[in-house]
C-alpha cells in the first residue's frame, strides 16, 4: 500500500460566511456542502478537498498563531492574481518567479 496523494484539507476558521465568501466568491473553489451560515462547507480542488470547520469558540488571533500554508496550481497565476485584487483583496505580494521555476504570489486568507 502507498499513499499517492492528500485527499483533503481542513482548516478550523473563526467566521464560516466570511471563508466562504473568499473561497468560493473571490479564490473561485466550487462549494460542494455547507455554506455560509453552516458549521462544516467543503470545496473541491482538483481531485481533492478543501474543508471549513467553524470553530467559534476559538478567538481568530488564537487561530493566528499556528503557521501553515495551502498552495494552489492553477493555470495562469497572473490572472488569478488580477481577479483577486479586482474583488477587492490585497495580495501580500505580486506574482513572482520562483527560482525553483513555479510562478507565484501570497495572500492571506480570513482568518489569517
Amino acid at each position: 500500500m502507498n499513499v499517492r496523494s492528500i485527499n483533503a484539507v481542513t482548516l478550523a476558521v473563526a467566521d464560516m460566511a466570511r471563508s466562504v465568501d473568499f473561497y468560493r466568491d473571490k479564490v473561485g473553489l466550487e462549494i460542494l456542502y455547507g455554506g455560509a451560515s453552516a458549521s462544516f462547507s467543503s470545496f473541491r480542488v482538483g481531485e481533492g478537498y478543501l474543508n471549513l470547520i467553524l470553530d467559534s469558540e476559538r478567538k481568530t488571533q488564537e487561530i493566528r498563531t499556528r503557521w501553515g500554508r495551502l498552495i494552489f496550481h492553477v493555470d495562469d497565476v497572473d490572472a488569478l492574481h488580477r481577479r483577486l485584487v479586482q474583488a477587492g483583496l490585497s495580495p501580500s505580494t505580486e506574482p513572482a518567479d520562483a527560482s525553483w521555476g513555479e510562478r507565484y504570489f501570497h495572500i492571506e486568507d480570513p482568518d489569517s
